[in-house]
C-alpha cells in the first residue's frame, strides 16, 4: 500500500539524521525573539548587523544593530565589528536572501555568523523595538505571529 499523503510520501528522516540537521540548522540561524531576549539582557555575546542599505536602516532598525550594507562588508567589517564575536545578520524578512549574501560575506572574512531568521519584517510583527534617528518606538504585535500577552512563544 503506498501512502499519498503529501506530507509522508517523501518518509520523514531517521531520528539521527533528523538530529543531525536540525543541530545544524541551530548553529546557522536563531530568531528574532531570541536576539531580542540577548539584547535585552545586555551582554549578547554577539554583533548584531543589518545588512541592508540606507533607506531601510532610515526607516527602522533594531535598537543596537550595526549598519553595515552587505556591498561594504568586505571593505568595511574589520573596522565595525569585533572578529572574536559571532556576528547576527539579518536582512528585510523572509522573502530576501540578502541575510544569506551577508553571511556569506562574514565567512569568507573569517567571522563566525548566523543569520536572525525573519529579518526586520518579523522583528517589526513581534511587536519589538523599532531605532530610527527620532528615536525608538515599539508597534503592536501581530496576533498572528506572536502572543499578544510577550515576545516570546516560550519553545
Amino acid at each position: 500500500m503506498t501512502n499519498e499523503n503529501a506530507v509522508l510520501r517523501v518518509p520523514a528522516a531517521s531520528p539521527a539524521d533528523a538530529l543531525a540537521f536540525f543541530t545544524a540548522q541551530l548553529a546557522f540561524r536563531t530568531d528574532v525573539s531570541d536576539v531580542y531576549g540577548a539584547l535585552d539582557a545586555d551582554e549578547p555575546g554577539f554583533t548584531l548587523v543589518d545588512s541592508r542599505g540606507k533607506a531601510a536602516w532610515d526607516q527602522g532598525r533594531a535598537p543596537g544593530a550595526v549598519h553595515l550594507p552587505t556591498d561594504e562588508i568586505a571593505s568595511r567589517a574589520a573596522e565595525l565589528v569585533d572578529p572574536s564575536q559571532p556576528v547576527v545578520v539579518y536582512c528585510w524578512g523572509p522573502g530576501c536572501n540578502g541575510a544569506y549574501r551577508a553571511a556569506v560575506e562574514f565567512a569568507k572574512l573569517g567571522y563566525q555568523v548566523k543569520e536572525m531568521i525573519g529579518g526586520m519584517e518579523y522583528w517589526i510583527r513581534e511587536g519589538l523595538p523599532v531605532a530610527t534617528d527620532a528615536g525608538v518606538e515599539r508597534g503592536e504585535p501581530d496576533p498572528r505571529t506572536v502572543p499578544v500577552t510577550g515576545v516570546s512563544c516560550a519553545c
